[in-house]
């Protein structure tokens, strides 16, 4: 079996929870594209990375059933592991930087994939959802403190890959950042925690805890 890490991105204030990650250090190993799909099926996670160049911070993306040009969590754990100030991905150069217990991002909207974006009357009707069957990326979401920018999220991928839920999810926070135009603090899952922060120029910011697994 290959070599990899395994990250836990995006956890909340005690160190629990958040989404796993696996991550490649040699890329070169698996050189081909077939054989890091049938890897990243193998291992289950909702994204597995590989590093083809950990100086320059060069990555490429991967779920259980395809490649990805951009995602957030994998970003924010791969910028934490390798402590470099940018990855570069096929959707554009992504900024990262350490600020105490949290790593960053920083991307753009149009660099996620869509996703429905879907709003709730109370994170109560957030918490009842069940999984929707297959077929729309739903990120569920509703206001726990609109004043202090709180939400309450839950993130259904609808690929049929065996990820029903994402417990933790970049992309889709960076998606809802861009629509709202504030900054943000998601709870998503069971209890992963995202932040978020619209800077100059489109640029939006995503950041988390980042744990070692193994």
């Amino acid at each position: 079996m290959t070599d990899y890490d395994v990250l836990r991105v995006f956890c909340g204030p005690n160190g629990g929870y958040g989404n796993e990650l696996g991550v490649v250090r040699d890329g070169s190993v698996l050189p081909q594209r077939g054989d890091r799909q049938e890897l990243a099926a193998k291992l289950g996670f909702s994204e597995t990375v590989f590093v083809d160049d950990p100086e320059r911070g060069l990555i490429d993306i991967y779920t259980p059933t395809l490649r990805l040009p951009f995602a957030g969590h994998p970003c924010v754990g791969t910028a934490w592991l390798l402590d470099v100030p940018e990855l570069v991905t096929p959707a554009g150069v992504v900024g990262a930087r350490l600020d105490g217990e949290f790593s960053w991002i920083e991307a753009r909207a149009e660099w996620a994939p869509p996703r429905t974006l879907r709003r709730y009357a109370s994170a109560a009707e957030v918490d009842a959802l069940d999984v929707p069957p297959p077929g729309e990326w739903l990120y569920a979401w509703a206001w726990e403190d609109e004043a202090a920018g709180r939400v309450r999220a839950r993130a259904f991928p609808g690929r049929d890959d065996g990820i029903d839920e994402d417990e933790a999810t970049g992309a889709a926070a960076l998606l809802l950042t861009d629509r709202l135009g504030r900054a943000l603090n998601i709870t998503q899952g069971r209890g992963s925690q995202i932040l978020t922060a619209p800077q100059p120029h489109g640029w939006i910011e995503v950041g988390g805890r980042v744990h070692l697994e193994r």
